[in-house]
């Protein structure tokens, strides 16, 4: 059976311009295309999460408006279950703003819009939801009381299913964007997934390579994280749980669009660990997963399929 994913997170339509360099302050600069692309990380890793397999639920929030009716149909065409979406009334959809260069590289701006209305009250009605699922899976891009209390509320599924013997839910917490969080919240996060920056401001040590890596990702332990995988675009990535620590690869491929690797990562790593891979195993997985997002322009239309992610594996 597929494992049942629950993810709480933003939902976004992004607008991408393609630019041969970042402008300057005060400059305009002449782009070469334009594309609406259904995004938001909460969104992506839901997509990239249904298309490695998994049967995923979507607690959000919408705006009532044409972007919100896209994301919510784009969604539904993975396959994930959007009861759990709120529709927003006289507010708009979250967007993202994105200029991507010719290097594949990206800045956004984020407008939250109906993201900014996921609450309490939205986890709560979805509590059979995050029940019934195998793993949580969580960002930063809703408000953070509201996944706090997400967090919370597996967590307590999660002591109840001991005393009974039932599988605990497991916790993936993508601190992004970066904020910071207290030990009380690491402790209760199985598996937290970070790039450079993000490693950075939760551990207070300045990430640029694997050595720098390796010391947040053992500050971030001590804190109370159990599992830290820190992500370094082409350096690889770092990981660490209680027995060891190790580094491990990129894959080599010609880079056309950064956006959302770290989501495809996220999402297909989930997918991986709900399915009992061991972690190398699963951090390779979602590493391949990555790899092939990179190649593809825009944020869910970049996003492989489990085929594609498999075939690259058996090349090695």
């Amino acid at each position: 059976m597929k494992p049942h994913i629950a993810v709480v997170g933003s939902i976004n339509m992004d607008l991408v311009f393609q630019t041969p360099r970042m402008p300057l302050p005060g400059e305009t600069l002449m782009g070469h295309r334009f594309h609406l692309v259904h995004g938001g990380k909460g969104a992506n890793q839901a997509v990239a999460a249904a298309r490695m397999g998994a049967a995923v639920s979507m607690i959000a929030c919408v705006g009532d408006d044409a972007n919100g009716h896209s994301c919510l149909q784009a969604l539904q065409a993975d396959a994930i279950d959007t009861a759990r979406v709120r529709v927003v009334p006289d507010c708009a959809t979250g967007v993202a703003g994105i200029l991507l260069d010719d290097a594949g590289q990206n800045s956004i701006v984020l407008a939250t819009g109906a993201n900014a209305s996921l609450v309490e009250s939205d986890i709560d009605a979805a509590r059979s939801t995050i029940t019934q699922a195998k793993l949580l899976l969580c960002q930063l891009e809703t408000p953070l009381s509201t996944v706090l209390h997400a967090i919370q509320s597996a967590k307590q599924v999660s002591v109840a299913a001991q005393e009974t013997g039932q599988e605990p839910v497991k916790v993936v917490l993508n601190p992004a964007p970066a904020q910071k969080l207290d030990a009380q919240v690491l402790r209760q996060v199985d598996y937290l997934v970070v790039n450079e920056t993000e490693a950075s401001l939760l551990s207070d040590v300045s990430v640029t390579d694997l050595p720098s890596a390796q010391a947040a990702a053992t500050v971030l332990q001590q804190l109370g994280a159990s599992v830290v995988i820190v992500t370094l675009g082409a350096m690889g990535i770092w990981v660490a749980d209680a027995d060891q620590a190790y580094s491990l690869p990129a894959f080599q491929v010609k880079v056309v669009d950064t956006t959302a690797a770290g989501d495809t990562f996220v999402g297909s790593f989930a997918v991986a660990i709900a399915e009992g891979m061991d972690l190398r195993a699963a951090c390779m997985f979602a590493q391949s997963a990555a790899a092939l997002a990179v190649t593809q322009l825009g944020a869910q239309t970049s996003i492989p399929h489990r085929g594609a992610v498999e075939r690259q594996l058996q090349s090695l």
